[in-house]
């Protein structure tokens, strides 16, 4: 846990200038590879991921915080990464998600807002014998298990 929080604190030394870019998270695998995801508000250019990869293995490589041979790798969060973050919800209004809920239930909509609390997804209900009709749902955090942008190949 030591070498995540190091890097946690040198990825937010390369960014601190940087508003628009947020780390989402670092994760130190057994096979001595070292994943690190940042985003942004309008995302995040290769030229970051590289000038954050650099910064933070120079300092790793200095300070010998890791004593193995390790793979390092910064990117954004994939496509198919669950959400983790309420700044990177902000990110996706307009976006159709598919939240999976504590009770197992899943809801699928377009995501209309955030709070500090919820979201509100505008979901496409349909009922027997009758047309499918839009309706808003407000959905707590502390209720949600996993949260995935829907892709759309349309």
């Amino acid at each position: 846990m030591q070498v995540e929080k190091r890097v946690i604190e040198l990825v937010e030394e390369k960014i601190s200038d940087r508003p628009e870019l947020f780390l989402v998270e670092v994760k130190m695998l057994p096979n001595h590879k070292l994943i690190i995801h940042v985003d942004g508000d309008e995302g995040i250019s290769i030229q970051d991921c590289a000038a954050i990869s650099r910064h933070v293995g120079f300092h790793l490589e200095e300070e010998n915080t890791i004593e193995k041979a390790y793979n390092l790798e910064v990117s954004s969060p994939g496509v198919g990464e669950p959400l983790k973050l309420k700044r990177q919800y902000q990110k996706n209004i307009g976006r159709d998600l598919s939240v999976k809920l504590a009770g197992g239930e899943i809801k699928e909509g377009k995501l209309l807002a955030v709070d500090e609390k919820s979201i509100t997804i505008e979901a496409k209900v349909k009922e027997k014998g009758k047309k499918a009709q839009l309706v808003e749902t407000g959905v707590d955090f502390d209720n949600i298990i996993e949260t995935k942008v829907l892709i759309s190949f349309k």
